[in-house]
C-alpha cells in the first residue's frame, strides 16, 4: 500500500492544483486513503511539478501511472460477491488514449511560410492567382 496523503477539498478546483486534478481524474474518494483513491497527494504534486506550464501532460503521466498500477487486477468473484476490477482499468486506460491524442495533437508544431519569420509577406497569399484587370470570373 501506498503511504500518504489523501485529501481532496471540492471548494479549491477552481484553482490550477491537487484537488483541480483529482476532481478531473475522478479520484476523490479519499475518505478510506489508499483503498478507494489511485495517487497520493504527493503523486500528484509530484506531477504537476515534473510540467509546471503543461497541465494535460501532468495529468497524462497520472493518468500512465494509474493505468500500470491497475494493469494488474483481475475479476474476483467468490460466491454471490464479485468485482470487475478490469472495467475500472478500462475506463482509466480510455481516459488516457483520448488524452493521450489530444496532447500530441496539441504538440504538432505548424511551420510557418518561408519569410514570414523576417517580417516579409509571404510568397504565396490567399487570391494571388486572381487577375483584377480582367474584372469578374464568375459570369454565367
Amino acid at each position: 500500500m501506498a503511504k500518504g496523503n489523501y485529501t481532496y477539498e471540492p471548494g479549491s478546483i477552481a484553482e490550477a492544483g491537487k484537488d483541480r486534478m483529482r476532481f478531473e481524474l475522478g479520484d476523490t474518494m479519499v475518505e478510506g486513503g489508499s483503498d478507494t483513491c489511485a495517487l497520493t497527494d504527493e503523486e500528484i504534486s509530484a506531477a504537476l511539478s515534473m510540467f509546471p506550464d503543461k497541465w494535460k501532460r501532468a495529468k497524462l503521466a497520472l493518468l500512465e501511472s494509474i493505468c500500470r498500477r491497475f494493469a494488474y487486477e483481475v475479476d474476483t468473484k467468490e460466491g454471490p460477491l464479485s468485482f470487475s476490477l478490469s472495467d475500472r482499468a478500462k475506463l482509466w486506460r480510455e481516459d488516457y488514449e483520448k488524452l493521450k491524442k489530444e496532447v500530441e495533437l496539441e504538440s504538432i508544431k505548424i511551420p510557418s511560410p518561408p519569410g514570414s519569420e523576417r517580417g516579409k509577406a509571404p510568397y504565396f497569399y490567399t487570391g494571388m492567382m486572381q487577375n483584377r484587370r480582367a474584372g469578374r470570373l464568375d459570369r454565367k
